[in-house]
């Protein structure tokens, strides 16, 4: 078995073309200036949204070619393939998002429920992901996690988010599929985690069907992964823990100063970093009792489970354990530990480019933070355009 080495531009970019991989760098480059990703996303939304003529073809032959994974199902299945070809599983996410209609939202139930069936009949796809955000409203969720007594126009509305959550995972159950459920906003996470303990209880008996999504840059959520996991042993069912670091830190760190509570989010990166290869060593010290997903970009933190699954034996294909990048990012990381014969996975998202603008306009603008990747990603691209000589 190969040894996981998280430098070797070679295995990483191996999937692209000379031709692929200078685009990718132009693009990059691109957006490593935070003026222009500003300013190019704001005209990008409004021309896209105002139909423009060319806007959706710009955004679709750019940033949407290098993020996003095709507009429908059968339009991804060439990156599917093509990720399938480098040992590279796909999670398939339809990136449909901030809808407020119950139409929008029995149609984003609808398109999950045909994602699960397509899954369903490829090896390479093992789970579907979802937002509780794309089936039911953002202000219901935000009452109900407020306390506040809910009116029979609001409990009616909460049953039908309830059932169509329950057919996603019950679907997945019969289909042999997992479910990602995302974590949001603070200020609603409490709302979907209860959704999300009902469908683990539900579903989590011979496998693990549903998985909860922790953020480990907020302080309590290492506790929180615990407890999930003793109330999961008291209840008599498997935990599916997705970890990730975080993606609303500006939001969370905002609205706690303006509204006077406690920020949520720890106070520095060391510490997130801490939280979250602590819950990793605890996840791989349970992995019989539950199913981890190491859902991060971070090298330390895949190399530390690289590290503990050989230090305790554990097949790099174990079931319980999966890596996952987003798609277009971190090649480096996916494909080396798919080199490596790890269960590996890049997070596919899919939809219409006028639907997937604010995913889309959300990876450029974190790729141009301070802490994001396009320093990093550009520097890797180059080198191994110096090594093919291009």
């Amino acid at each position: 078995m190969a040894a996981v080495d998280f430098s070797n531009t070679e295995i990483a970019f191996s999937h692209f073309s000379d031709t692929e991989l200078r685009k990718t760098a132009w693009l990059f480059k691109l957006m490593s200036h935070s003026w222009l990703v500003k300013y190019g996303s704001s005209i990008g939304l409004w021309a896209v949204e105002n139909g423009m003529p060319f806007a959706e073809v710009i955004v679709k032959k750019t940033i949407f070619e290098q993020f996003c994974g095709g507009t429908t199902l059968l339009d991804s299945q060439e990156n599917i393939d093509r990720l399938a070809a480098y040992q590279t599983l796909t999670i398939l996410d339809y990136g449909v998002e901030a809808k407020e209609s119950e139409i929008d939202f029995n149609l984003t139930m609808n398109e999950n429920i045909r994602a699960i069936d397509f899954a369903s009949r490829s090896k390479s796809i093992p789970v579907v992901s979802t937002k509780v955000t794309g089936v039911a409203r953002f202000g219901l969720l935000e009452r109900i996690q407020s306390g506040n007594e809910l009116t029979r126009t609001e409990l009616a509305e909460y049953r039908n988010v309830l059932k169509r959550i329950d057919a996603i995972c019950y679907h997945a159950a019969n289909k042999g599929v997992s479910v990602f459920i995302d974590a949001e906003e603070s200020w609603i996470q409490d709302s979907i985690d209860h959704l999300v303990w009902l469908m683990m209880k539900r579903y989590n008996k011979q496998r693990v069907v549903v998985y909860n999504t922790f953020q480990m840059y907020r302080k309590d959520r290492l506790q929180f992964l615990l407890e999930s996991y003793d109330r999961a042993q008291s209840s008599g069912f498997l935990l599916g823990a997705k970890l990730v670091r975080g993606a609303y830190m500006d939001k969370e760190r905002n609205r706690a100063a303006e509204m006077g509570y406690e920020d949520p989010i720890n106070a520095d990166k060391n510490t997130t970093d801490d939280h979250y290869n602590t819950g990793i060593r605890f996840c791989i010290d349970h992995i019989d009792t539950l199913a981890l997903c190491n859902a991060s970009h971070n090298a330390e933190s895949a190399m530390l489970q690289v590290e503990l699954m050989d230090k305790k034996g554990i097949p790099h294909d174990h079931p319980n354990c999966l890596f996952s990048q987003l798609f277009g990012m971190s090649d480096i990381v996916t494909f080396n530990l798919a080199n490596a014969g790890f269960r590996v996975a890049k997070y596919v998202p899919y939809g219409q480019v006028s639907d997937v603008i604010p995913y889309l306009i959300r990876r450029a603008q974190e790729n141009t933070t301070v802490t994001g990747d396009v320093g990093r990603e550009l520097a890797l691209i180059q080198q191994e355009m110096k090594r093919r000589g291009i």
